[in-house]
């Protein structure tokens, strides 16, 4: 079994005040990840954090967001899936990586949300619409709903998610300098707050019991 991630961002600003009162929820974006540290995580969203209006695909850059909201809060979910299906997804990432300046965020789609109402222009999305619509091609996830009437606060209910972080960026951004080669390890599990600490106890546990068992390593 293995999991993708969903990043739940929360940060200041207008518009995205004008978001949080219209779907009443804290968190106003939404992030696919491939890895718990966010190292791998793509969004419609800004393409530069402190510039709204110029928005399409981009990868997140952690250190970037946090220059510009100092003050932004993350939650980290994690969805199981199968190993195939996680490869589709990394794959379509990769390719829309690659084609980033073809996508854009639907500003035209935005009215048709609170009409409820489907409504979709050709490689235009909303943030939770895209990351909806690619989860349920890859057959991960499945919402009542058209793809494009699916919004952070669908995910945020979603029941098949488990919580495995949510604190400030700033923790997340500490975190994964202090331990970034457990970031991939199939044993990494973050909790809530302190994780790092675990990862190092889990590791030590891990090294100690291949040395008791006669196993011999080189550099």
């Amino acid at each position: 079994m293995a999991q993708i991630y969903i990043a739940f961002v929360d940060t200041p600003g207008l518009f995205a005040g004008i978001i949080r009162k219209v779907i009443k929820q804290k968190y106003i974006h939404v992030a696919v990840g491939l890895d718990p540290y966010l190292e791998e995580a793509y969004s419609i969203g800004r393409r530069h954090p402190s510039v709204p209006l110029l928005a399409g695909f981009e990868r997140e850059d952690k250190k970037k967001i946090l220059r510009a909201f100092p003050g932004a809060d993350y939650m980290i979910c994690s969805i199981d899936c199968t190993a195939e299906q996680k490869k589709y997804v990394e794959q379509e990432l990769n390719e829309a990586m690659r084609t980033r300046f073809h996508y854009h965020y639907t500003i035209l789609g935005l009215p048709f949300i609170l009409m409820g109402k489907p409504f979709y222009q050709k490689n235009h999305y909303t943030c939770s619409s895209y990351a909806a619509k690619l989860l349920e091609e890859a057959g991960i996830c499945s919402f009542d709903k058209h793809f494009s009437l699916v919004t952070p606060k669908d995910f945020y209910e979603y029941e098949g998610k488990e919580k495995i972080f949510e604190g400030s960026l700033y923790e997340l951004v500490r975190a994964s300098e202090k331990v970034p080669a457990f970031g991939k390890s199939p044993v990494f599990r973050p909790m809530l707050p302190a994780y790092a600490g675990a990862v190092y106890t889990k590791s030590i546990t891990y090294i100690k019991n291949i040395l008791k068992w006669g196993m011999s390593y080189e550099r």
